[in-house]
Parts: C-alpha cells; sequence; structure tokens
C-alpha cells in the first residue's frame, strides 16, 4: 500500500491552522477508507520560524491525531527552503508527497486525482490553476505576469502552477540531488525529465490570515527564479551593448560628415542626456553581474539550507 505524506510549509500561520488541520486529515482519512493509501499516510506541516503560536498548534494536533506531524525549523528560511526540508524529510518515510500551502487556496479534493495519476505511472502530477475568479483583479494581473515573465528570460516553468504538486519516491529522490543554496522548486522540477501529468482546479479563497506573497516579494521571487536558471538577462544586456555601440557608430559617422560639410550639430542637452543614458546602462549592466556572481559567492559557502530543530512523527522518539 503505498505511503503518502501531505507536505504544509507554514509562516505564522496561527490563524489559519485551526481550520487547515482538519480539512487535510479528513482528505488522508477519506482515501484511507477507499483503500488508495496505507494508513500511516499523514501530514507534516513544516514550521519555518514562524513568530506566532504556530509551532505551539502543530504541537496540539499532533497530541490529538496520529495523521499529524511536525517539523520545527531553527529560525526562518523562506517558503522554498521549509518546502525542501519537509519533503527531503518525508522521502524516507514515504512514497509520495503532495505539497500544499496552509492557506487552502488550492483545492485540496484535487489530491485523490493525483494520488490516481500516481498509482496510473505518473512521477510527477502539477496542480495547475484554471479558474482564479476569486482572486483581485491586481492579484491575478501580477500573478500570470510571473510566469509569463519567467517564460520570457528563459526560466521553465507551468503555466499558472505554484508549489502544489504531487511527487514520487524516485521524483523527491531527484530533487535532493539539486544542492544549490539559491533553490526554485517550481523550475527544477519541471525539467526533471521524469513521466509527468496535472490536474486542474478553482483556486478559492485564503481560510484565514494574510497573504504571505505580496508583490515586492513576488518580484523578489521572479527575480531569484531568473538569475538561478537563467543566463538571458545578461545576454540581453549584452545585446543591449552592441546596439548602443553601433548606435553610437552612426552618430560619429554623422558628425563627421555634417562636418565636412560645414554643418556641425551642438546641443548640450542631448549631450548630457546620452552621458546619463550610458552611465545608467553600466551601472545596471554592473548590478547585473553583480546579482550572478553575489550568487555563486553564496553557492561556494556550502551553507546549510536549513537546519531542523525538532521533529513530530508517531514512527519514532520525538
Amino acid at each position: 500500500m503505498n505511503r503518502l505524506i501531505i507536505v504544509v510549509p507554514c509562516y505564522n500561520e496561527e490563524e489559519a491552522l485551526p481550520l487547515t488541520i482538519p480539512v487535510l486529515s479528513e482528505v488522508i482519512n477519506n482515501m484511507i477508507s477507499k483503500g488508495k493509501i496505507a494508513k500511516s499516510s499523514a501530514v507534516l506541516y513544516v514550521n519555518d520560524g514562524s513568530r506566532d503560536k504556530t509551532w505551539e498548534v502543530i504541537a496540539a494536533a499532533h497530541e490529538k491525531d496520529s495523521h499529524v506531524f511536525g517539523l520545527n525549523l531553527a529560525g526562518n528560511v523562506g517558503h522554498q527552503n521549509a518546502l525542501l526540508a519537509g519533503l527531503e524529510f518525508a522521502t524516507s518515510l514515504c512514497d509520495m508527497t503532495v505539497s500544499i500551502d496552509a492557506d487552502l487556496q488550492d483545492d485540496v479534493n484535487v489530491i485523490e486525482e493525483m494520488v490516481d495519476k500516481y498509482i496510473a505511472g505518473a512521477d510527477v502530477v502539477f496542480g495547475v490553476r484554471n479558474d482564479r475568479t476569486t482572486d483581485s483583479f491586481f492579484k491575478r494581473f501580477t500573478a500570470q505576469g510571473f510566469y509569463k515573465f519567467m517564460k520570457i528570460l528563459g526560466t521553465k516553468t507551468v503555466y499558472n502552477h505554484a508549489d502544489y504538486r504531487l511527487l514520487s519516491r524516485r521524483a523527491m529522490e531527484a530533487l535532493s540531488l539539486y544542492q544549490e543554496r539559491n533553490i526554485f522548486i517550481r523550475a527544477i522540477v519541471s525539467k526533471m525529465g521524469f513521466v509527468t501529468d496535472t490536474v486542474y482546479y478553482k483556486r478559492g479563497e485564503r481560510n484565514a490570515g494574510e497573504s504571505k506573497y505580496p508583490l515586492k516579494k513576488m518580484l523578489s521571487f521572479a527575480w531569484d527564479g531568473i538569475t538561478s536558471f537563467s543566463n538571458k538577462p545578461i545576454n540581453m544586456v549584452t545585446g543591449l551593448g552592441f546596439f548602443i555601440l553601433l548606435c553610437s557608430l552612426a552618430a560619429a559617422v554623422y558628425s563627421l560628415c555634417a562636418h565636412f560639410f560645414g554643418q556641425t550639430a551642438s546641443g548640450w542637452t542631448s549631450l548630457i542626456l546620452s552621458i546619463w543614458f550610458l552611465g545608467g546602462l553600466n551601472l545596471f549592466a554592473i548590478g547585473l553581474v553583480g546579482q550572478y556572481v553575489g550568487k555563486t559567492y553564496i553557492e561556494s559557502k556550502q551553507r546549510p539550507r536549513y537546519i531542523i530543530e525538532k521533529s513530530l512523527t508517531h514512527d519514532s522518539e520525538e
């Protein structure tokens, strides 16, 4: 019988978890009753250094429900590293995982469909949102713009797929081979090459608490993903630099011709604007290269991506 562990990264989810925990436990119990997963299946809640009582809520639920596991990280390491911590911890404990956010905006009813597709032979099953009408226009516009922006700049992702997916054990083992510190899981999973499938669902409203991905954080997340998986931004700056070089050569030819025919052009404004433009372009190019150098510097240190302070399971001593 296949053992499933649902991995839920949590950051300041004290308000949401009392609603989320019974819903996900019901999903587990329902599939157990149908004989689709093992009785030892569970939900693993990963506390990512929350400042509220998120860990206390998880620990209390663990005492009451044998299907609730907990993982407490020593400090805040970010959503992607917290999710990775849960997946790597669960790899030796199960045959498959499903990752989902604690706000339950992703439809839990398709988890069973994901399991069915795993049983049919898929190693990766993507949860894709095909209806975002519950989002505000601003949220929908920025989220969809995020995926298009990533595609333009050369980072392969599944459109309208976040981190709601099923992974088989061998897919999780393959994921653990990627050792970069600036990790972008949805792009890594998209390029691993295993047999994939897709389930579609309508995005719901957040059950409680506040969104952990405002516009500023989403832009930062997109930038990290692009610079971790693509050299296209540097290539674009190189191309722009070459284009400006051609423009400057054309301007030089024009100036020589004008001087030869006694029509020397002059203009303080055009000169200053040119200097400012080229100076700004140089600073941007240097900063862009610095982003890549900085990431290389961080990767070279080989620091741990997360540290587990405490784990709660029903299989071993805690």
